[in-house]
């Protein structure tokens, strides 16, 4: 035997009637608090400070890189072109 109940009620409905807590109040204070660091953040922020952050070491760090993968690609190259013993 199967029982169904639907129930219509509103979000505030269901949690009153759960007894859960109204965190509204502190919702959109945290809300606000998100709302106001992430607007200080971005306006200190400009394009140079951004490349700054996401590039920290600049252009050295990809010529780094491609040195390295030169290197990994030539020893690749002799270790195919050796001659076996």
């Amino acid at each position: 035997m199967k029982i169904t109940f639907d129930i219509d009620c509103t979000p505030e409905e269901a949690r009153r009637f759960l007894g859960l807590p109204d965190v509204t109040e502190m919702n959109q204070a945290m809300t606000a608090e998100l709302q106001k660091r992430l607007m200080d953040n971005l306006s200190a922020m400009n394009a140079e400070q951004l490349m700054k952050t996401w590039v920290p070491a600049g252009l050295q760090g990809l010529e780094q890189m491609q040195k390295m993968f030169w290197q990994q690609m030539t020893a690749a190259k002799d270790a195919a072109t050796k001659p076996k013993e």
